[in-house]
């Protein structure tokens, strides 16, 4: 799995009703909204996306 926490997305962990979840931004208006979930068969974190979109259309 790439790093999802290198500092170019700027990864936080959410609060308020995306509490759990974490976003990342992929652009100037572009974010991504995506838990992280065990694999079955894997040893690290999987991601499954939740959101993908502006500012205003994810949050």
């Amino acid at each position: 799995m790439v790093d999802p926490f290198i500092p170019q997305l700027e990864t936080h962990k959410l609060k308020g009703k995306l509490s759990g979840s974490w976003a990342c931004k992929v652009g100037y208006d572009l974010r991504i909204v995506f838990d992280f979930v065990k694999g079955e068969k894997d040893r690290e974190d999987d991601i499954l996306l939740l959101a993908l979109g502006t500012h205003d259309e994810v949050y």
